[in-house]
C-alpha cells in the first residue's frame, strides 16, 4: 500500500522528470537554431528589430543561472560581470551588437555549464515550500523562457537573408473539409484565466468569472486567399478601413501587403525561411500587424474578437459549463491536436486538426498562428506580479495588444488556453495572424 509520504515522493519525482524533460527539449531546440548557421550569422544583427542570435543564446543561460542556480539553489554567481549585458531592459535590441558579448564558443560553454549545474540541483532540491519551488514552477518558468527565445530566434531566421538554414516537413493535408464560415458562441458567464495551472505565468492569473453577450467567431483563422481579396480591392489605399494610427503607419512605411509578400507578373510570392514560393491561398495569413488585422476586419464588415471572446471560444464547454485547459479538453497537446513545437515551418491549411476543435467546432485556436485580439494588455482583477514585475506588469496599458493561441513556432510548454502574448500593434515580423468576429443578437444568447 502506498503511504501518503510515498505518494508525495512519487509526485515529486514526476515533477522532477517533467522539469528535466522540458528543459532538455528546450535546449535541444536552442542547439538546433544556433548550430545550423556559422559564427558570422550568429553574431550578425539580421534586423534592428531582433538581437543577434548569440545574444539570445547567452541570455538564455544567464536567466537560467539567475533564477535556478542563484534564486532557487542559493549558489554564488558564475559570471556576475555579464549580467548587465544580457539584461533585456538595460539594452534595446538595436544596441546589442555593439556590446562586448560573449563570442559563440564562450556563449555555448557558459550555457552548457549552467545547464549541467541545474541538472545537479534538480536531483536534490525540494519542489515544495515556496512559490518558486511549488510544483517545480521556477524550472517550468525557465523552460518557457527558453522556448520563447527559441521562437524569437526562429523569427530572426525568417528575417535572415541567404539560403535556407532550416528545413521541416510540411503539415499533413487536412483532407476534404466542409466547415461553416463562423460559429455562434452563446452568451453568459465563463471562467477566464487560471488559479490551478501549476506553470501558468502571472498575467494568466487569477481565474475570474466573465460575462459576455453572444457572438459569432470565424471557424478558422483568416486565410491568405481571403486577405488577398482585401489587398486586391485596394484595402491598403483606402483610409476608411484603418484607424488613424494604422493609416499613418501604412503611409509612412508604404505598406501594400503582409510582410515578406511581393507581386511579380501578377503572381503573389512570399519568402519563407530562405525559400521564395507562391502565396498559398488556403493557409492562415501570417506576418500581419494588429493594424492590418483590424483594417481587414473593418473591410469585411466584422471586427477582431476581444481577448475574453477568444478565450471563451477556446475554453468554454457549453455542456458542462466549465473551462478546459485547451479547446479539446484537459489533456496536453499532441500532433493530432495542433501545429506546435516547430515540427513544421508553416501553418497548416485552414480547417486542419479536427481533433483539436472546441466543443462548438472552432478550429486551430491553438498553434499555427498567433491571433490578434482587439484588447489592450491589462491585468486581471486580483493580479499579483510574480516573480518579478518586468515579466508582465511593466507592459500593462494601451500600448500593447493581446495575441492568443500560439503559432507553429511555439512549444506546448509555453502554450495553453489561458496563455497571453502581447506586442505593439505595428509588429509584423512575429508569426501573427487573426480571425474575426461579429455581434449576435441577444435573442441568440
Amino acid at each position: 500500500m502506498t503511504t501518503r509520504t510515498d505518494a508525495g515522493d512519487a509526485d515529486t519525482e514526476d515533477l522532477r522528470q517533467r522539469a528535466l524533460t522540458t528543459l532538455a527539449a528546450a535546449r535541444e531546440r536552442t542547439d538546433a537554431l544556433t548550430t545550423c548557421v556559422d559564427d558570422r550569422d550568429l553574431t550578425a544583427q539580421h534586423s534592428p528589430l531582433m538581437s543577434p542570435l548569440v545574444w539570445d543564446l547567452a541570455h538564455i543561460g544567464n536567466q537560467e543561472e539567475q533564477w535556478l542556480l542563484r534564486a532557487v539553489g542559493g549558489r554564488e554567481a558564475m559570471r556576475p560581470d555579464i549580467d548587465p549585458l544580457y539584461d533585456a531592459f538595460e539594452h534595446p535590441r538595436a544596441e546589442r551588437p555593439s556590446l562586448p558579448l560573449l563570442p559563440p564558443d564562450q556563449a555555448r560553454a557558459y550555457t552548457a555549464e549552467v545547464r549541467g549545474r541545474v541538472f545537479d540541483l534538480l536531483e536534490s532540491v525540494p519542489l515544495r515550500g515556496s512559490s518558486l519551488l511549488d510544483a517545480g514552477f521556477a524550472f517550468g518558468m525557465v523552460a518557457q523562457h527558453e522556448q520563447q527565445h527559441d521562437e524569437t530566434m526562429l523569427i530572426t531566421h525568417q528575417l535572415r537573408r541567404g539560403p535556407a538554414a532550416l528545413t521541416a516537413p510540411d503539415p499533413e493535408e487536412p483532407g476534404a473539409v466542409d466547415l461553416p464560415a463562423e460559429v455562434l458562441v452563446p452568451g453568459g458567464e465563463f471562467t477566464m484565466g487560471t488559479s490551478t495551472e501549476p506553470w501558468a505565468l502571472d498575467n494568466e492569473r487569477p481565474a475570474h468569472r466573465t460575462e459576455l453577450p453572444p457572438f459569432w467567431i470565424d471557424t478558422t483563422p483568416v486565410t491568405n486567399g481571403a486577405y488577398l481579396r482585401f489587398v486586391e480591392d485596394g484595402g491598403y489605399g483606402e483610409p476608411r478601413w484603418w484607424s488613424a494610427d494604422g493609416w499613418a503607419y501604412v503611409r509612412e512605411h508604404g505598406l501594400r501587403a503582409p510582410l515578406f509578400w511581393r507581386e511579380e507578373g501578377g503572381l503573389w510570392l512570399r519568402r519563407r525561411f530562405g525559400v521564395v514560393e507562391p502565396v498559398p491561398d488556403d493557409e492562415p495569413v501570417l506576418h500581419v500587424s494588429w493594424h492590418e488585422a483590424d483594417a481587414y476586419a473593418r473591410w469585411a464588415g466584422r471586427r477582431l474578437p476581444t481577448e475574453a471572446e477568444w478565450e471563451k471560444a477556446a475554453r468554454h464547454d457549453p455542456v458542462s459549463g466549465r473551462s478546459t485547459r485547451f479547446p479539446w479538453g484537459d489533456e496536453d497537446p499532441t500532433p493530432l491536436h495542433a501545429n506546435l513545437g516547430q515540427r513544421h515551418l508553416r501553418p497548416a491549411k485552414a480547417g486542419a486538426y479536427a481533433a483539436g476543435a472546441s466543443p462548438l467546432g472552432v478550429r486551430q485556436l491553438i498553434g499555427d498562428v498567433w491571433e490578434w485580439t482587439s484588447s489592450d494588455f491589462l491585468p486581471y482583477p486580483g493580479f499579483t506580479a510574480f516573480p518579478y514585475k518586468e515579466y508582465s506588469e511593466v507592459f500593462f496599458g494601451g500600448d500593447y495588444k493581446v495575441l492568443r493561441g500560439g503559432s507553429f513556432a511555439v512549444d506546448p510548454v509555453a502554450c495553453r488556453g489561458t496563455f497571453r502574448n502581447w506586442d505593439l500593434p505595428v509588429r509584423r515580423q512575429i508569426f501573427s495572424g487573426f480571425r474575426t468576429a461579429r455581434d449576435a443578437g441577444p435573442e441568440l444568447g
